[in-house]
């Protein structure tokens, strides 16, 4: 197969590697993936740069950032084949959303804070979405994310439109008031679990914490603690 070998490859190479691994002269195992073959692989990669950001590895990120656009190219390359959509699309798309939803740099629209930026996202997302109430606001929360991760984001963008704790007191108040209904009885079951950790998450969104991260940390710390006893 012809193909130019480069000691510095760029985007279109990758994109042209795709397309001649998916081809009929490629590779057997790629020609076979679907979107849900792969599934799996894009999430793997996504959590391994997570892995390389949270031990600060720039020599492993900059690894796992390349399995996460391949991943992009993959299912975008399935996409043009379909006839659908391309990278180009993805790309075309994504500056679009940029440029539309940062009308302090690329327009004059002004927002001097993080805060106001913040805002002006949301309003700007709602109405390009065409979302009309913030109930679809909150069923538009993937439910592919992991569910602390989601309960944090619900619970946030519920606090927005005033459902939700004011304060660290109160926030903790409900989790006690959760606990409660657990220990009058000893026949609760995942609904009611399921309301104490929201309740939690929500303390987490108050104190802006992330609930995810500081599960992670006691889960290590837990393992920490046990080695020491089998010690």
């Amino acid at each position: 197969m012809l193909f130019e070998r480069k000691d510095q490859y760029g985007i279109d190479d990758l994109l042209e590697i795709m397309r001649l691994l998916r081809s009929d002269e490629g590779c057997p195992w790629d020609r076979e993936q679907t979107h849900k073959s792969i599934r799996s692989n894009l999430i793997e990669e996504t959590y391994e740069a997570v892995e390389a950001i949270d031990t600060d590895n720039a020599v492993l990120l900059e690894e796992e950032l390349g399995d996460v656009l391949l991943q992009v190219v993959f299912h975008a390359q399935m996409e043009e084949e379909q006839g659908r959509f391309s990278f180009a699309n993805v790309v075309d798309g994504i500056c679009k959303k940029l440029i539309v939803r940062h009308p302090h740099v690329f327009s004059s629209v002004t927002a001097d804070t993080s805060e106001q930026v913040l805002q002006n996202w949301d309003a700007i997302k709602m109405r390009t979405k065409q979302q009309r109430s913030q109930t679809e606001v909150l069923l538009s929360v993937s439910k592919s994310l992991p569910a602390l991760m989601r309960a944090v984001k619900v619970c946030g963008k519920a606090a927005k439109s005033g459902v939700g704790a004011k304060g660290t007191g109160q926030a903790l108040s409900l989790v006690r008031e959760k606990l409660d209904e657990l220990e009058s009885t000893e026949d609760f079951g995942e609904e009611e679990l399921g309301r104490l950790l929201l309740a939690v998450c929500d303390v987490a969104r108050v104190k802006k914490l992330d609930a995810e991260q500081a599960l992670s940390a006691a889960t290590d710390g837990f393992i920490e603690d046990f080695s020491q006893q089998e010690k």
